[in-house]
């Protein structure tokens, strides 16, 4: 190991009064008080006294304070990606949490059962896919960060020195930051690594997506951008080729939601209204994007805005919105894209997404890709990025980002002599296979990361047509969608943000319903059941009957006419934060 790289392997001893953390590869000893939580380390330990338990783990992912009191996250399994470079990557598998406190006894029955719905949060988020990590390898930077830092940067940590934006055990591993061997940074998102052969040509191609823990949440809970220029679903998309030879490119793309302050609260409305926040000064809306168009610049360089949205309706007038502030920043860096996905590729017609393609290419050429030969030499820099974008950035995002990293592909396998200048990658079809189902994979994750579901246009990236199977699985997705945003994302919004610390463990964890949310469900209940009962059971049918089917009919439609109406009342809306 490196002086700087994370134990790997370790046994967790477990005695009444202290957590003590071995290292397999070293000889020292990481002890924890339960009592006091203060952490310590010994070196040339002695004996351990008096252990209850012990654990082999892989890695620590710090601790968190709960009501019962602090508890430690250990990753206990891990799965092996593949490897960038001579470093392997692991996917989290399995992660458990042990409480400092020995009981629950000092909590009240109910303190218990909120405690209870805190650890399960912490423990949904972990098991949500999928969290990324290396013992030895920087995952959260991309290849040309990595390049552009200075010699003491590889001094630090890799808490110290991992890009912040995407570290997500970040506040849970505040305790243990003097420790740096100890702490293992998470990232979550995207990585496949796989071997290829093209003409006899081995090289491995690479795809990592990273999402940021700014304003980091679910699809309706977590819309556009905050006072401090971050906004929502915001991910980093580097696309690897390293030659048997060791020659290395790479090509970064982001995405993010539009820029502004706006909201699309769930209503039980399957499309609740986008409506931009009336509420912020104009001057306000500017200046929240003028700080994210000049915090990615300063990361990336310029940036071309591609957005996807409809540009008429809801989406037409937030697209509307978001061209005339950047137009009215003239900022040198941003260039905007607009580019109305549906009108153009209405009625399967997807051939047309060429057209975009062909427009955005010779910004494409300009802003160029990072490229390092085996001996060192620096070939080329990225010195732009596409921002890409449509409500969600979720499917038309992906779709077009696969796009341009495929053209990006072929000038780079061009450039490395693996594909001859007269072929074309989409001819190769064992690696175009593998190239699709790998983006239709990544749009699935990320996803369900964000929305609760796999991605909708997905055949269209595995199959490069559109397909009725497709139409019909985006149905599926659409509907399970609505489901969860409307009655699980409360949850899942407050378990992300106690995991990243933008929320605390309080009780109660939340009031009790109003009057409405079980009223109308249960008269609805029994208006439904009367009227399949008026409808099945009589033997003959009269007046009497056809006015009891009539009056059941219409409560079915008053009470659910009136719980869309007060459709606020009955969604999971998140108890621990919300904005």
């Amino acid at each position: 190991m490196g002086s700087s790289d994370v134990y790997n392997d370790l046994t967790l001893y477990i005695t009444p009064e202290k957590f003590y953390l071995e290292p397999k590869t070293g000889n020292e000893l990481l002890i924890i008080d339960r009592a006091s939580e203060v952490v310590s380390l010994q070196i040339d330990p002695a004996q351990i006294p008096a252990i209850n338990s012990r654990k082999d783990f892989c890695g620590l992912l710090g601790s968190i304070n709960l009501l019962a009191g602090r508890y430690l996250l250990i990753a206990t399994q891990r799965d092996l990606v593949g490897y960038i470079g001579s470093h392997a990557i692991w996917k989290l598998i399995k992660t458990e949490l042990i409480p400092y406190s020995r009981s629950l006894n000092h909590l009240s029955n109910e303190r218990q059962a909120d405690n209870n719905v805190y650890v399960s949060m912490i423990e949904s988020v972990l098991a949500t896919p999928s969290f990324y990590f290396s013992y030895s390898y920087d995952i959260t930077h991309s290849i040309q960060r990595l390049h552009d830092i200075s010699p003491d940067f590889w001094q630090q940590s890799f808490l110290e020195r991992g890009d912040h934006r995407f570290i997500w055990n970040k506040f849970l591993l505040e305790q243990f930051s003097s420790f740096k061997r100890y702490a293992l940074p998470l990232m979550h998102g995207f990585v496949s690594i796989n071997q290829c052969l093209i003409n006899g040509n081995d090289f491995k191609w690479t795809l990592i997506s990273r999402r940021s823990i700014y304003r980091a949440g679910t699809r309706w809970f977590r819309r556009g951008i905050d006072k401090e220029g971050n906004v929502a679903n915001f991910v980093e998309t580097e696309q690897i080729v390293e030659t048997r030879e060791g020659d290395k490119a790479s090509f970064v793309q982001i995405r993010g939601s539009i820029p502004l302050f706006w909201y699309q609260r769930p209503d039980l409305r399957y499309k609740p209204s986008i409506t931009l926040d009336t509420n912020v000064d104009p001057q306000d809306h500017q200046s929240a994007c003028l700080k994210h168009v000049e915090s990615m610049s300063l990361i990336y360089g310029r940036q071309v805005m591609v957005d996807l949205v409809d540009q008429v309706g809801s989406e037409g007038r937030l697209e509307k919105a978001f061209k005339d502030t950047i137009n009215r920043l003239a900022h040198p860096s941003a260039k905007y894209e607009p580019f109305d996905f549906h009108a153009e590729c209405r009625k399967m017609k997807w051939h047309r997404l060429a057209i975009l393609i062909d427009r955005v290419s010779l910004d494409q050429d300009e802003m160029g890709y990072f490229s390092i030969l085996r001996d060192g030499t620096l070939m080329s820099l990225q010195e732009g990025v596409f921002r890409t974008n449509c409500i969600d950035c979720l499917d038309r995002t992906n779709v077009v980002q696969s796009m341009l990293a495929h053209r990006n592909l072929e000038i780079v396998l061009r450039k490395f002599g693996i594909l001859r200048h007269e072929e074309r990658l989409e001819d190769q079809r064992t690696f175009e296979t593998l190239y699709k189902n790998v983006w239709a994979d990544h749009a699935d994750l990320i996803s369900t990361q964000y929305s609760g579901t796999g991605a909708l246009k997905t055949d269209f990236t595995r199959t490069g047509k559109r397909t009725k199977a497709g139409v019909l699985q985006d149905g599926i997705n659409s509907l399970m969608r609505y489901y969860k945003n409307n009655f699980n994302d409360g949850f899942r919004q407050d378990s992300i943000d106690l995991f990243l610390g933008n929320g605390k463990a309080i009780s109660p964890l939340s009031p009790p319903p109003g009057w409405r949310y079980v009223t109308f469900p249960s008269v609805l209940l029994i208006a439904s059941a009367m009227f399949v009962a008026s409808a099945i059971l009589p033997a003959e049918y009269n007046t009497e009957c056809l006015l009891y089917l009539m009056f059941w009919a219409g409560m079915v439609a008053v009470t659910a006419y009136y719980i869309f109406q007060y459709g606020t009342e009955f969604v999971d809306r998140p108890k621990l934060t919300f904005n």
